[in-house]
């Protein structure tokens, strides 16, 4: 609009001057109020795509002291956060930041915390172009509501249409559940790269004996993968296909004898913190070990172990249904850029003792468990996956459940065949009706599982059209992100966040 069009539209009467002065009073107001949002924009978001935003949406507070907890671990990272209400934001601040994780309350039968209705009616009312977007979403509800974690989900849907990519799967936590927060902290320390970052709260393992511990791809291009077994401690343990075995790892036995020759300690001698005694190598096996053994030197073993930072836990897939009588996890060997092994996958595949303790807690994740009916199921995975999808088979077989179909994709089929022998059994017995496998490294053109999916597409239409469930298990990066992308295409976005909803697209990625 031109100036002599604002003076022309100002009432009657008004001498020029003070028309002039009325304009220049309300430009001056609009800049202001530009600059004082454009102000605001900047301190929820200070620094643009060179750290994290955390933002909260709280009924109770439970949200926001997640939140402070959440931008700290970033912080003690060495990634700056910084924390805002959700209320707070708009589409554009949360592109400038660039990466975003929402901890999110859902209040009563699925709403909204009061403090986040401006952002529920001024921004997810419209559109945003967050193209360039990562987040995560940790989702707080109580699964007594019908409508569990409403709110987390909503946010999760409206993010994704706006072009925004999901660092991973939506985290749902029903009252607090300390498990479910444990797997919020797993995301974290793949997210910023620390593989020690301490549990916030430390899970109650129970020993179980490794009894089995096998390399399944010998001569394979890739790192080895091992297929191990647990016995319960009492002979009995009770988990539902699609849970998750938390591990507390060890260290190295070796690294903890050389720590204590450099401090002159004797491993063998009895510590007692608080209610419990053990060795003191024991003590070092389960705990954070210092960079320079000096920081140690001239401590007394009992001050020591009182000042002793537990190992943070890690997670794997459970590979084996009750019934088999023992737990089974199918473990990759993970090596850091130094070349030392991984914390978890090191512990297990080799330094674990064979019918020694392995530390364990059992976590329900029931967002992957089974259809309770015998409806289809189309199973994708890769590598380690295999486990997650095994166990699935395993309990569909059980309940003669035999419309599956599975899609898996290794490196090379002379090396990489995992479990090829029980496949090819579930085939003959009809507990498998079809099963297409994806070897990356045997042709000169890779092909992935991905892949596979796309050219058997119109099958893929007509086993959902059936009632098909769609499971995934296995890498986050490069597998199921190709693979909900071709999903997308061949099904639709509506259907497959329909799919999502009624929980027949489910996924566990790592």
């Amino acid at each position: 609009m031109s100036w002599e069009l604002l003076l022309t539209s100002l009432p009657a009467g008004l001498t020029r001057p003070v028309a002039v002065g009325l304009v220049l009073l309300a430009y001056g107001g609009l800049c202001g109020w530009t600059w004082w949002r454009h102000r605001r924009r900047r301190a929820l978001v200070p620094a643009a795509a060179t750290g994290t935003l955390v933002a909260y949406a709280s009924q109770t507070g439970f949200a926001e002291m997640l939140a402070e907890r959440t931008a700290d671990a970033l912080r003690a990272a060495g990634q700056p956060a910084w924390v805002a209400p959700l209320g707070r934001l708009e589409g554009a601040m949360l592109a400038d930041a660039g990466r975003v994780l929402f901890i999110l309350s859902t209040t009563g039968e699925g709403d909204a915390p009061d403090m986040a209705a401006p952002f529920v009616s001024r921004t997810m009312a419209g559109t945003a172009p967050l193209a360039g977007l990562e987040y995560g979403i940790l989702a707080l509800g109580d699964r007594e509501y019908r409508q569990f974690c409403a709110f987390g989900h909503a946010v999760d849907t409206w993010l994704r249409h706006q072009g925004a990519r999901p660092l991973f799967d939506l985290v749902q936590v029903d009252n607090g559940d300390a498990g479910a927060l444990r797997h919020w902290q797993h995301h974290l320390s793949h997210l910023t790269g620390d593989s020690a970052m301490a549990d916030w709260a430390k899970p109650d393992y129970v020993p179980w004996m490794l009894r089995h511990r096998h390399l399944l791809n010998e001569g394979s291009p890739g790192a080895p993968v091992y297929h191990l077994a647990l016995d319960p401690p009492d002979g009995n343990a009770v988990w539902q296909a699609g849970d998750v075995a938390e591990i507390g790892p060890g260290n190295d036995p070796a690294h903890v004898a050389a720590l204590l020759a450099v401090l002159g300690l004797d491993g063998a001698f009895h510590v007692t913190v608080g209610d419990r005694t053990q060795p003191l190598a024991d003590w070092l096996r389960t705990a954070h070990l210092p960079a320079d053994p000096a920081l140690w030197q001239g401590l007394a073993p009992a001050d020591l172990c009182a000042g002793l930072e537990p190992l943070p836990h890690r997670e794997y897939s459970i590979a084996s249904i009750p019934a088999d009588g023992r737990l089974e996890l199918v473990v990759r060997q993970m090596r850091g850029p130094d070349g030392r092994l991984g914390l978890g996958s090191g512990w297990l595949t080799r330094h674990a003792a064979l019918d020694g303790p392995v530390l364990l807690r059992l976590r329900r994740n029931a967002g992957f468990h089974p259809p309770d009916t015998d409806r289809p199921m189309i199973l994708i995975g890769n590598g380690t996956g295999i486990a997650g999808l095994r166990a699935q088979l395993k309990a569909r077989a059980m309940a003669g459940h035999g419309r599956n179909w599975l899609l898996f994709g290794e490196r090379t089929r002379q090396y990489d065949s995992l479990f090829a022998d029980e496949l090819a059994a579930w085939q003959a017995a009809n507990h498998l009706t079809r099963l297409d496998l994806a070897f990356s490294r045997d042709q000169a053109q890779q092909v992935y599982v991905q892949d596979l999916l796309a050219v058997a597409a119109q099958a893929v239409r007509d086993w959902v059209a059936d009632g098909a469930a769609i499971y995934v298990c296995g890498s986050l990066e490069g597998m199921a992100g190709g693979v909900d992308a071709v999903l997308r295409v061949i099904l639709g976005d509506a259907t497959l966040e329909q799919m999502a909803a009624e929980r027949l697209y489910c996924r566990d990625v790592y």
